[in-house]
């Protein structure tokens, strides 16, 4: 029982607050704003959500500079962290058939 709460503990608010400012700066660098970045989020949560169930309260999402592999600057990319609860859990009726 002690594992499980290890995996599904809850961020403190500390930490929450860290995660936001992070993703705040970050989309301001790429010039996305807050609002945006929240209907990515939502939009990625709707489509993902019709093959698995996943817990939606506890997703990430963030976007990262990183510098390309040709030396000729620096290209945002967008990393999500999604945890599943359930993968047999499909939503969709044309995948159940």
């Amino acid at each position: 029982m002690c594992i499980m709460r290890r995996f599904f503990r809850r961020k403190s608010s500390c930490q929450i607050a860290k995660d936001r400012l992070k993703i705040l700066l970050i989309s301001d660098r790429v010039n996305c704003s807050p609002e945006l970045m929240e209907l990515i989020k939502t939009d990625i949560a709707k489509v993902i959500s019709k093959y698995m169930k996943i817990d939606a309260e506890n997703m990430e999402i963030q976007i990262n500079t990183k510098g390309s592999k040709s030396g000729r600057g620096s290209k945002p990319a967008l990393y999500a962290n999604i945890p599943i609860v359930d993968v047999s859990a499909a939503q969709d009726p044309a995948l159940k058939q």
